[in-house]
């Protein structure tokens, strides 16, 4: 017999810690996003990630978990997701993801935002855009009733309309007590397929995009992953709620 996943269903009181955590979140992220200039390394970034966290009084998502070593995900250039922070020293064109989350009260928040380094391309540029715009089309197709095909299908649609290819094999996914619960959430997908979006839900979408083919390969660190043809990616995360009919970002991107 194949076992039913469940997707958890949070109280009011819940999101509302949720929400909580969710805003302290976002303003880490806001004040990290200040320091991500030419010449500093991506381990200075994930430093100055943990000392805002602590500042915070929130704990790590990230580090520990699943033998991740690092408080942030740093992704460079054609790393899509899950970059580990390294002496590398962001330089002048190059495009960066900053991957963050947090416990809050025993409660978890994920968020991610991506950056040009000075003057990029203008294709660099315009990736950065379409891709979180497709977190606004996504997020669009978040209501009850609706279904997680058509959150997939919607960033699709958007994402291969403006010449670009969604990443195939990961994933959004369901968030709370743990950092990452039912359902996963892709970025492709046919409408009306997949579970139906209810009340109460809390999510994290998040549109992995590339500049060039979808298929993907390990990164040599061992827990990024990046692109297979060297193409660029960028990558936007939020944790959105369900509530009375809507869907709420609880991490807004500042």
């Amino acid at each position: 017999m194949i076992a039913v996943k469940t997707i958890t269903i949070k109280t009011k009181k819940e999101i509302e810690i949720m929400k909580e955590g969710g805003k302290i979140l976002a303003q880490i992220m806001d004040e990290l996003k200040k320091e991500v200039k030419p010449g500093i390394s991506t381990k200075e970034l994930n430093r100055v990630a943990k000392t805002l966290i602590f500042k915070y009084k929130a704990e790590l998502a990230f580090e520990g978990h699943e033998g991740y070593p690092s408080a942030l995900c740093v992704s460079v250039n054609d790393v899509i997701v899950h970059g580990v922070p390294s002496d590398y020293k962001l330089k002048e064109g190059d495009v960066i993801s900053l991957d963050l989350g947090i416990k809050y009260k025993g409660f978890f928040s994920d968020m991610a935002i991506t950056l040009g380094i000075g003057r990029v391309l203008p294709e660099a540029s315009r990736l950065i855009r379409v891709a979180k715009k497709a977190l606004k089309t996504g997020l669009k197709k978040a209501r009850p009733g609706k279904t997680f095909g058509d959150i997939s299908n919607a960033i699709q649609k958007y994402v291969e309309n403006q010449g670009f290819n969604v990443v195939k094999e990961l994933c959004g996914h369901g968030i709370g007590k743990e950092l990452h619960e039912e359902p996963e959430i892709l970025n492709f997908g046919e409408k009306g397929t997949g579970p139906e979006i209810k009340e109460g839900m809390v999510f994290c979408l998040e549109p992995m995009i590339t500049a060039g083919n979808w298929q993907i390969k390990k990164s040599k660190d061992g827990f990024g992953w990046e692109t297979k043809d060297g193409s660029l990616a960028a990558h936007f995360e939020e944790t959105i709620a369900i509530v009375e009919g809507e869907a709420k970002p609880l991490t807004i991107i500042i």
